[in-house]
C-alpha cells in the first residue's frame, strides 16, 4: 500500500498537469496547505515574484520538474508542521471518497458540546435540534455530492458515528443538501451550510 503523502502528491501534480489554468490550480494548493508565497519560495529558494508569475500566469506554464518541487516543499512544510493536510487526506481516500467530494472526515478524541462546536466554526442557529454534542465532522462539496454519491454512499459520509456536524460548501440556497439529507435516515446531530447568510436561505429549511 502507497503512503498517503505519495498519494497526495500524484494526486496534485495530476490535477496541475490536466488543468486549463496550472497556475490557478498551483495556487489553489497552496491555499489549500495554508503557506504563503513568501513561505513557499523560500522553501523553492526563489523570490516570491517567481511564485506569484507562476500563479497568475505572467510565466509560461510550469513544466513537471517545477510542479514536482513545488508539491514536493507543500508537503515538507505540512510535514513539519505535524502532517496535518497529509492525514486529512489519507481519513477521505480510508473512508472511500475522492478528495473534490469530501475535503474532511474527522473523529473527535472526546464529544464536543454543540454550542463550543457553533463558536468554533462561528455558525448562526437557524433551527436546534435534539443533539447537545457532536463526536466528529463531514466537509462535503455539496454540488459534487448531490452529483455523483448514491445514497450508500451518502450515509457513509456519517463516518463512524452519525453523532457528527455535516459541513456542506459551495452553497448557495442550502435547498439540495437539505433535500438529500431528509430521505437519509438516521439524521447527523448537525447541518452547517457554509458560506451563506440567513436571508438568503431556502425557504423551507
Amino acid at each position: 500500500m502507497r503512503e498517503p503523502r505519495t498519494e497526495l502528491a500524484e494526486r496534485i501534480a495530476g490535477e496541475v498537469a490536466l488543468s486549463a489554468d496550472p497556475g490557478a490550480t498551483l495556487r489553489k494548493w497552496r491555499e489549500e496547505f495554508d503557506v504563503t508565497q513568501t513561505r513557499l519560495a523560500e522553501e523553492l529558494d526563489v523570490s516570491a515574484s517567481v511564485v506569484s508569475d507562476y500563479e497568475s500566469g505572467r510565466r509560461e506554464n510550469p513544466g513537471i520538474g517545477v510542479v514536482r518541487r513545488v508539491v514536493e516543499a507543500l508537503l515538507d512544510v505540512d510535514e513539519r508542521r505535524g502532517g496535518d493536510r497529509v492525514r486529512q487526506h489519507a481519513r477521505v481516500l480510508s473512508a472511500g471518497f475522492d478528495q473534490d467530494v469530501v475535503h474532511d472526515l474527522r473523529e473527535y478524541e472526546a464529544t464536543v458540546p454543540l454550542g463550543r462546536f457553533h463558536r468554533a466554526v462561528d455558525a448562526e442557529t437557524v433551527a436546534a435540534g435534539r443533539a447537545d454534542t457532536v463526536a466528529g465532522h463531514t466537509v462535503i462539496n455539496s454540488v459534487a455530492a448531490i452529483k455523483r454519491l448514491s445514497s450508500e454512499e451518502f450515509y457513509r459520509l456519517y463516518g463512524q458515528s452519525t453523532n457528527r456536524a455535516l459541513v456542506f460548501t459551495d452553497v448557495t440556497r442550502g435547498e439540495s443538501p437539505l433535500v438529500a439529507l431528509r430521505v437519509v435516515t438516521p439524521t447527523p446531530s448537525a447541518v452547517v451550510l457554509h458560506g451563506i447568510e440567513r436571508a438568503d436561505l431556502w425557504e423551507h429549511a
